[in-house]
């Protein structure tokens, strides 16, 4: 029988910070969420936007440009090819949207990169 998910539950049961885990499908899209707590780090997708939206706490979402802050409730798209790196000073819950193509850490590889295997719930 369906049952309805609770993104904000889902991402407050996680225990590390910036390890996505997938909680749907939408079409080519998984729909992920995270807790994360500090800097991530830059890196960019070169063919993919990525939705983020704020479920409870802060998120800043620096750009080349400039910040974007976003508190619970709002969410921003960040471009294909956009140079971005989330922040969250204090612990943060987020949802985001990306297309299944999307790698976890973009265009960079660092200690914080998860497979989709590990997204998805598995090794």
């Amino acid at each position: 029988m369906p049952s309805a998910i609770s993104p904000k539950a889902a991402a407050a049961a996680l225990v590390d910070y910036w390890s996505p885990r997938v909680i749907g499908e939408l079409d080519d899209s998984y729909l992920k969420v995270a807790k994360v707590l500090g800097t991530f780090g830059w890196h960019s997708h070169d063919d993919e936007d990525e939705l983020f939206l704020v479920l409870d706490g802060h998120l800043r979402i620096e750009l080349e440009t400039g910040a974007v802050e976003l508190d619970p409730g709002e969410l921003f798209v960040v471009p294909r090819g956009t140079r971005h790196n989330p922040v969250a000073a204090a612990e943060c819950l987020i949802l985001l949207i990306e297309r299944k193509s999307t790698l976890h850490t973009g265009n960079q590889v660092t200690g914080r990169t998860r497979s989709i295997a590990q997204q998805l719930g598995g090794a």
